[in-house]
């Protein structure tokens, strides 16, 4: 399955030099936790071993997650990861600067979960980069102004894993930033799973569904580089 997924991939990529557009974007929607970034990484990296370094570059929404400060502002932090707690217009934004851009390195944020804040320039999307993988959980929405990302992408795949894998997942990712076990699993019941809940109703608008498992974990700190 995930060979298969590296060649369907690697069909987008267009022709160097290009005949049509220089650059496509792929998407990758899903519930949180369903390994829609570990799956976008190892794209990334699959495309660039076999078409050459640069061939593919990485653009994470969470690295449009609003700051602490401003969530604090705003009187949203208990609610971190709700679809008002990102910059869209700026994620929708950099979509249409990458797509648009491709004669100078285009510098794009990540999120840090020890600092639990967005770092900007985390990755950068080089002039060479022909193909752009990005990933989040509201993608496939069709709230103002999410609804205006979809149309920009060449395809957008659903990332499905089971729920029960899912929140596992989320009660280790909230441990690992320091929460106690009580303090996990309050934050997925109160946070995550609504979130969750309202990406599946998403899975429709989606080009198609893959359930993927196995898929190679690169290092979470991998900064893509221009060549």
């Amino acid at each position: 399955m995930l060979a298969s997924l590296v060649t369907d991939v690697l069909a987008l990529v267009p022709e160097d030099p290009p005949v049509g557009p220089p650059r496509v974007i792929l998407g990758l929607t899903g519930a949180p936790a369903a390994g829609k970034s570990t799956l976008a990484r190892y794209l990334v990296h699959a495309v660039d071993e076999q078409a050459g370094a640069g061939t593919a570059g990485y653009l994470p929404m969470d690295g449009f997650h609003l700051s602490n400060a401003q969530l604090d502002r705003l009187g949203r932090r208990d609610r971190k990861g709700a679809p008002d707690t990102f910059d869209a217009f700026g994620y929708l934004a950099m979509v249409r600067r990458l797509l648009a851009e491709t004669d100078n390195p285009v510098y794009v944020p990540d999120y840090d979960r020890r600092l639990h804040e967005p770092i900007a320039a985390q990755h950068v999307i080089g002039p060479r980069t022909r193909l752009v993988v990005t990933e989040g959980n509201y993608l496939a929405s069709d709230e103002e102004p999410w609804a205006g990302v979809r149309g920009l992408f060449a395809e957008l795949w659903y990332v499905e894993a089971e729920d029960r894998v899912r929140e596992r997942r989320l009660r280790r990712r909230q441990m690992a930033g320091g929460a106690s076990v009580s303090a996990a699993q309050e934050w997925v019941e109160r946070s995550d799973r609504p979130n969750g809940e309202l990406v599946k109703t998403l899975r429709d608008h989606c080009t198609r569904v893959v359930r993927v498992s196995g898929v190679p974990r690169l290092g979470s700190r991998d900064r893509y580089s221009a060549r």
